[in-house]
């Protein structure tokens, strides 16, 4: 080899080896790494012991899993590592280091996680997919826009609307109001924000506010027999109809949503008040670098050369399922949402071959559209896991037994519920909050005053508290399938909307202490 190849080159600079490291951006990364890296270390050595038997606790570490989680994701604004190491730091701290075969695989083993993955995920993003190449959704938008919608504003209404019919449950309605009017708005430039926190808001607040469905079987399970107050089970169940008027966050929720679809909010915070004018604008539904959900398999139309695309193809599948997943529950009380998914897919399947498509291109539109989902599918079994692993810790159960003292009759209905939000979203789910508080909460609200109407107040408390933290936490399932049914960036999603539902939030805390003042 030729020596002078060896020689360095006279025109290249070579920096400083101190400025190798010297880069803001490199120096955070590397600081966060090693922080975290130290972290895990410590933990392992100081905490590491046994999970707590069921209904206890291990003290202030039971948060760490759930606070490191949601540092992260707001430091980083990455999810799925977040969660990953909220994991990994929950099984440093039970000793269960082994965290796929302690918590991941019993987590998205479960029926409950299977019924999510292959209903509201696969099913879902297989029925987007297919829209996508009958064109059966942008003929709906279209549609909508000259016989109902006429602008961002009757666009925002018409998704309100729809939240309010799919009341019957969080993630059900999330998926279902999401899927129907997310071609209508993004037609009129409704920005993702905005959409994303309608269908979010008109989900499990509408839920608890109308509550034809099981919430109020599953409540009165919780609370039966805790106090003279819940006897029976026709009295549990009378109870919780006559709380309703106390849950004010889900009322505020919901009349907030209200306003704000019709423009009449005066404040909308200053991230969502950007992502309005970007989009009325420019008509970028998504804020730059935001990485939505659903991936480019569900949003791009690739509709075949020849085919026909009509109404018809949205509206006959639509049809199926609202009509599968709705009639049933009125008439016999049972919830048919997978058979509602399954024949809309098949009823999809059916008009496009009977219009011409060929079965290759039908099918490969619907394996595109469970493609579409896979980050969101991979967010949601980690975000399963962290739960189990939170419940595997007791946090719920040291959240509760560390503030349950520090009451006074006044301020106890808003404790409750800043107690609720504080759980719900430590855990991302509203049930898991309630199976945990309200066993506590209601024998405490008895003994500090047994009149109902006091109760009451209380009882609307912890179902108001709970909706809260379920609804704006980016690791609970109604979080993230509101941005999955409607295309938008997770954390844009969350850090928008916590604004909004923290003023709902704090004028229904006013509203408890100023009723609980007077009885």
């Amino acid at each position: 080899m030729d020596a002078r190849e060896s020689l360095p080159d006279p025109d290249r600079v070579v920096p400083p080896p101190e400025q190798l490291t010297s880069h803001p951006g490199a120096l955070r990364r590397w600081t966060l790494a090693g922080g975290l890296v130290l972290a895990l270390v410590l933990l392992w050595l100081f905490a590491a012991g046994e999970p707590p038997e069921e209904g206890r606790h291990l003290g202030v570490w039971s948060l760490l899993p759930a606070l490191s989680t949601l540092l992260l994701v707001f430091i980083t604004r990455e999810v799925i590592s977040s969660l990953f190491l909220g994991v990994v730091v929950g099984g440093v701290v039970s000793g269960q280091l082994n965290v796929i075969q302690a918590f991941l695989l019993p987590s998205i083993g479960s029926t409950s996680f299977a019924t999510i993955l292959l209903v509201y995920l696969w099913a879902l993003g297989g029925l987007i997919g297919l829209w996508t190449r009958t064109g059966g959704a942008l003929a709906f938008a279209e549609w909508a826009g000259r016989g109902i919608v006429r602008g961002p504003r009757s666009a925002r209404f018409f998704a309100w609307l729809i939240g309010i019919v799919f009341h019957q449950g969080g993630t059900i309605s999330t998926v279902l109001a999401g899927t129907t009017v997310r071609p209508v708005t993004d037609a009129h430039r409704v920005s993702k924000e905005e959409l994303t926190y309608l269908v979010d808001s008109t989900a499990s607040p509408i839920a608890s506010v109308i509550p034809f469905n099981a919430w109020p079987l599953y409540v009165s399970g919780l609370v039966l027999g805790t106090t003279p107050l819940f006897a029976t089970e026709e009295a549990t169940v009378a109870f919780f109809f006559r709380s309703i008027p106390f849950n004010f966050y889900g009322i505020f929720a919901v009349v907030f949503t209200l306003l704000f679809a019709l423009g009449w909010l005066p404040w909308t915070g200053a991230k969502m008040g950007r992502a309005i004018r970007r989009a009325r604008e420019t008509g970028e539904l998504n804020a730059p670098g935001a990485r939505p959900v659903a991936a480019d398999e569900l949003t791009t139309l690739r509709v075949p050369e020849g085919y026909r695309s009509g109404i018809d193809d949205f509206l006959v599948p639509m049809g199926v399922l609202l009509s599968v997943a709705i009639i049933p529950f009125f008439v016999t009380g049972q919830v048919r949402i997978a058979e509602a998914f399954g024949l809309a897919v098949l009823s999809a399947f059916g008009l496009a071959i009977a219009k011409g498509m060929d079965l290759r291109g039908a099918m490969e539109g619907f394996v595109d559209g469970c493609k579409g989902v896979t980050v969101g599918a991979l967010i949601l079994a980690l975000a399963v896991t962290l739960g189990g692993v939170s419940k595997a810790l007791g946090t719920a159960a040291f959240i509760v037994e560390s503030t349950a003292q520090l009451v006074q009759p006044v301020f106890l209905p808003a404790i409750l519920m800043g107690l609720c939000m504080a759980v719900a979203f430590s855990i991302g789910s509203s049930w898991g909050t309630y199976a945990v508080v309200f066993p506590i909460a209601m024998p405490l609200a008895y003994a500090v005053n047994p009149d109902p109407t006091y109760v009451s107040l209380c009882f609307g408390a912890v179902l108001g508290g709970a909706v809260f933290g379920d609804q704006c936490s980016p690791i609970s399932d109604t979080t993230i399938l509101s941005a999955l049914a409607c295309g938008g960036d997770l954390m844009d999603h969350v850090t928008t909307q916590i604004p909004l539902a923290l003023a709902a939030a704090a004028l229904a805390a006013g509203t408890l202490t100023m009723i609980a003042a007077v009885l």
